[in-house]
């Protein structure tokens, strides 16, 4: 592509050098630069990418997209000068890759639980409704039935317009994907064209990277402020910040909620771990995922679909044909009556949301054990009030290692245990190492007791000094009950 089709209704300040020149790729990490690619230096919080021009030349770039000029310009070398180059990223990709989120309709999930849920649920909602899509989660990239593995909740917006296209190409109609807040903080969804913005819920999280919940909030905001007005905005009305998300929209605005008036209105009728009977818009159905706080996925995938012209006997019937997302609340039952739920609960409202729902389903005969921890190098914030939220509401808690990272899992677990209150002291026990973990909690469980294991849910692997290491609780515990059952 030349770079005049490429920088089409960028706001550029200067250009010096051809502007007819053709471009073979887009890059903005100067070690994979290529003959002929085009290099844009970004400012990081870390590293400066107007640091690596030079060298990007040197490597075969022959066109500069930068926010200041280097002193001396190199020959035969195209320079374009822009007011903010990790804005401008988004809009050259989207050039590149011929706007694909244009050609198809691009839903957008975020919120601080629910993202991978909601988008997952989606992308087989519209399975079983016959049209092939696009998927980007946390948990995997998916293109119809071609899978690739997922790396950040939200990729780059280089790698989102490619995975775009191509769901354009093999004809996908729609594409579902997570927008988390480093994704927006970084303009990771710049020059994206969303039909659908959905919000699930907004709790503390991610503060390590935002300092503070007001900037946290403001980010996940400005996902619906930047909405173009032929877009769809639908909010949770339940959550205390849900119609804040809105304020500023140009979008059509639409809500969904349990427990106030709202455009999706959804009752929970009956419940177990099999699943829930459920009444959305006075219509009734089943289906097998279970927990209140599916009950909200659910209906947000309902809105969703009817906003996007769906009938809603025919969203119901996809809805109740529905399997659970891995990893989330997952269930399985052991040969000795254990009952086992593993799921990713990594915040104090996705843990408290969990053993709510557990605990309403249970009859209070069964003793509920768990266990969980606390990511390394992550919101220290959050750490004792999960500490207290599962002492408070486990018959026993048992606080582990979920991913380290560089810290050391005794001080994490030590500031888990500041939260627990002096009349819950007896209800937990702390054992560092997690497959020791779930070995406790496997040997003190009897016959129609639940376990739950949190935190990591889809993951197969610890994060130990920068080294991942093979770990899937699924597989850790069917490893330890085959050997602890002989």
């Amino acid at each position: 592509m030349i770079i005049t089709e490429l920088v089409n209704r960028i706001p550029v300040v200067e250009i010096h050098g051809d502007n007819n020149r053709e471009v073979s790729e887009l890059v903005f990490d100067s070690r994979k630069v290529t003959e002929n690619a085009l290099y844009i230096a970004i400012r990081g919080t870390v590293v400066d990418g107007h640091s690596f021009i030079a060298s990007s030349i040197e490597k075969g770039a022959t066109t500069i997209v930068c926010e200041e000029f280097p002193e001396t310009l190199a020959e035969n070398v195209t320079y374009i000068k822009v007011k903010d180059s990790a804005k401008a990223l988004g809009h050259l990709a989207s050039n590149f890759y011929g706007n694909p989120s244009q050609k198809l309709k691009l839903i957008g999930v975020t919120g601080t639980n629910g993202k991978t849920s909601v988008s997952t649920l989606l992308f087989d909602v519209f399975k079983n409704l016959g049209y092939d899509s696009a998927l980007l989660s946390t948990v995997e990239i998916r293109i119809g039935e071609e899978i690739i593995p997922a790396t950040h909740t939200t990729p780059d917006v280089i790698t989102i317009n490619k995975i775009l296209a191509e769901a354009v190409e093999k004809g996908c109609e729609f594409a579902f994907m997570e927008v988390s807040s480093h994704g927006i903080a970084q303009n990771r969804i710049e020059g994206l064209h969303f039909k659908v913005a959905g919000f699930t819920n907004l709790t503390h999280d991610h503060l390590d990277y935002h300092k503070t919940f007001e900037e946290y909030l403001k980010t996940k905001k400005r996902f619906f402020d930047e909405l173009e007005d032929t877009a769809i905005a639908i909010t949770n009305a339940d959550d205390k910040n849900g119609n804040v998300m809105l304020q500023n929209t140009k979008a059509k605005k639409k809500s969904y909620a349990l427990k106030t008036m709202a455009d999706y209105h959804g009752k929970l009728l009956e419940v177990d771990f099999n699943g829930m009977l459920l009444n959305f818009n006075g219509k009734e159905f089943w289906t097998t995922l279970t927990g209140k706080f599916n009950v909200y996925n659910l209906l947000l995938v309902f809105g969703i679909a009817e906003e996007l012209g769906f009938e809603q006997d025919v969203i119901l019937q996809a809805i109740s044909k529905l399997k659970r997302v891995s990893g989330r609340f997952e269930t399985f039952k052991s040969d000795g009556g254990i009952f086992f739920i593993v799921d990713y609960a990594h915040t104090p409202d996705a843990l408290e949301n969990i053993l709510d729902s557990i605990n309403d389903i249970r009859t209070k005969n069964e003793r509920l054990i768990t266990v969980f921890g606390c990511g390394g190098d992550r919101d220290h914030s959050k750490r004792p009030e999960m500490g207290n939220i599962a002492t408070k509401k486990s018959t026993l808690a048992i606080i582990t290692s979920d991913n380290p990272r560089t810290e050391d899992p005794g001080q994490i677990i030590k500031e888990i245990e500041a939260g627990v209150e002096p009349q819950n002291f007896s209800k937990y026990t702390s054992i560092p190492d997690r497959k020791e973990a779930i070995k406790m909690a496997i040997k003190f469980a009897e016959p129609k007791d639940i376990v739950l294991v949190a935190g990591k849910g889809h993951e197969n692997y610890q994060d130990i000094n920068g080294v991942k290491h093979h770990f899937d609780d699924k597989e850790v515990i069917n490893e330890l009950w085959k050997l602890m059952s002989k």
